[in-house]
């Protein structure tokens, strides 16, 4: 079977869900390809929308929030003259040959043009197999009240009701979860994950900004090292090379270990008891899968601000911001044992560790018969 992944990267989150469902349905010998939709069709086009959103995230957030908040604000589908639906359908007339020739079985968007596009293929007979798009934070994203696919991908079900405002059917929805990789569905032993960092056995915090380490990691660490209770810290700056120097130049009452690109993300997860982090909506997927009770801060405007309402009013995260800060939250989680376990029953029920097996079952037993439509074709465990 061919399937075909569309995404778009603005960020990291939709191709990362593209890619932890690709490597999913390769390994039952299926042929996948994974599609920037404008990296395709110009590639400096493609790199110059990765490039501005993460340089206004960045440095203004306030500016896209704003126009995030705009956008967020529409229930209807765009007009035909709307930029973004002129820019949807030259994407689509652009793709139409690879489409054709590429013949996909099944066709998944992780980003909300991707699946505009894709709607626009359908009405135009390119393209006649199942379509699934999949909502990648716990918000539901400008534009994808423009689509019309056979299925959408959410985080839980919480959302059908704001599905529903965009005008999504309930039988059109699977509220299976944000797919992730495979190494994150599996809670691993504490005590052996702390032994395969070479750390201490014992009560471990894990800090996490973004692939861009945002927002003042060292204030935060230090207030963390301040706090009387005795456990160890480990922090992940990615690209922030400032920070990593600064974290490890600093001289630490506890133990912190500073990285900067880890590729084991799922190791420390299975180390930490808790972990302090941006609410991405991959990484929230990730930590809610691994069972971590969260700390939220340093929200970018528009839909981390969502996920991190999300989950505070849901009971699977605390709130730091300039009138709640982590000393309070460290509290909560570490001096507060009812409260803990209030918010480790929220974590348990809100993470979707099968979220991509889920999904595969699901185009095995109900997408992809054979001409008689009684026998599936692909194989399910």
């Amino acid at each position: 079977m061919n399937v075909l992944l569309m995404s778009v990267k603005a960020g990291f989150g939709h191709h990362s869900t593209a890619l932890a469902m690709m490597s999913y349905f390769e390994k039952f010998s299926h042929k996948c390809e994974m599609l920037d939709i404008f990296n395709y069709i110009n590639k400096p086009l493609g790199t110059a929308i990765d490039d501005g959103y993460l340089f206004s995230t960045k440095y203004m957030p306030n500016i896209y929030g704003k126009a995030y908040e705009k956008l967020d604000k529409k229930d209807e589908p765009y007009d035909k003259r709307a930029p973004i639906s002129l820019v949807s359908n030259l994407v689509s007339k652009k793709l139409t040959k690879y489409v054709e020739e590429y013949a996909p079985d099944l066709i998944i968007g992780t980003h909300s043009v991707a699946g505009m596009v894709m709607s626009i293929l359908s009405k135009r007979g390119v393209i006649s197999c199942p379509t699934i798009g999949i909502i990648t934070d716990f918000t539901v994203h400008p534009f994808w009240e423009s689509t019309e696919l056979d299925y959408y991908v959410t985080p839980d079900e919480i959302l059908n009701y704001e599905m529903a405002r965009k005008g999504v059917s309930d039988r059109k929805i699977l509220p299976i979860g944000i797919p992730i990789r495979e190494k994150f569905s599996v809670r691993g032993d504490k005590a052996k994950a702390r032994a395969a960092l070479n750390i201490a056995d014992k009560t471990t915090a894990l800090v996490m900004m973004g692939s861009m380490g945002y927002g003042n990691i060292k204030k935060a660490l230090i207030e963390m090292d301040e706090f009387r209770s005795d456990f160890q810290i480990i922090c992940v700056c990615g690209s922030n090379k400032k920070a990593y120097a600064e974290i490890n130049d600093y001289a630490w009452k506890k133990d912190v270990y500073a990285y900067g690109f880890a590729d084991n993300v799922d190791v420390m997860m299975d180390a930490a008891d808790f972990i302090v982090s941006k609410p991405g909506g991959l990484t929230t997927s990730e930590a809610l899968a691994k069972g971590l009770p969260m700390i939220i801060m340093n929200p970018l405007p528009g839909q981390e601000d969502r996920n991190l309402d999300f989950l505070v009013n849901n009971g699977a995260a605390i709130m730091v911001n300039e009138r709640y800060s982590i000393s309070d939250a460290l509290n909560q989680l570490l001096n507060c044992e009812w409260r803990r376990r209030l918010i480790e029953e929220s974590v348990g029920r809100l993470g979707k560790p099968s979220a991509t097996a889920d999904l595969y079952k699901f185009a095995a037993e109900k997408l992809w018969a054979n001409s008689a439509g009684t026998e599936n074709v692909l194989p399910v465990r």
